[in-house]
């Protein structure tokens, strides 16, 4: 395959901010080909694609400032510590990507519950819908 479609640099993305999330001195390169070559739907050859490199880049590099807007939109008693991994790594991967503004907040919203449908359950799905609405209907 010689390009990724926005979908699937999401997808990567999402799973090497996964998997850095569990091993925070894993080299990023080395993590992105490791999704690249564990998808059986896809066959990537050559350089790591750019889009899903600088979408990890940034939220590793924001993941203060989007911890903070997600936890000023969470339910009085919950923490960042009682959400699960997958859920806190899909709304920063959203965020960060809908700050960037070069993407609809429908579209962001969209992809992130698809993700959500992939990689987690129903319950999941409505609490991610639930913050992203309200954290970026917010700053509309």
């Amino acid at each position: 395959m010689a390009e990724l479609n926005r979908h699937q640099e999401r997808q990567v993305a999402f799973q090497t901010l996964f998997s850095l999330a569990m091993n925070p001195d894993a080299d990023v390169k080395v993590v992105v080909q490791q999704v690249l070559n564990g998808d059986p739907e896809i066959e990537w050859q050559g350089a790591l694609p750019e889009q899903v490199l600088t979408l990890v880049a940034g939220v590793t590099e924001q993941v203060d400032q989007l911890d903070v807007k997600i936890s000023d939109h969470l339910a009085a008693g919950w923490t960042l510590d009682r959400l699960g991994l997958t859920d806190l790594v899909l709304l920063r991967l959203a965020l960060y990507e809908a700050q960037l503004g070069q993407t609809p907040t429908n579209v962001v919203i969209n992809e992130a519950l698809q993700l959500a449908h992939t990689f987690t359950d129903d319950q999941s799905r409505k609490f991610i819908n639930g913050v992203l609405n309200n954290i970026l209907t917010a700053a509309e």
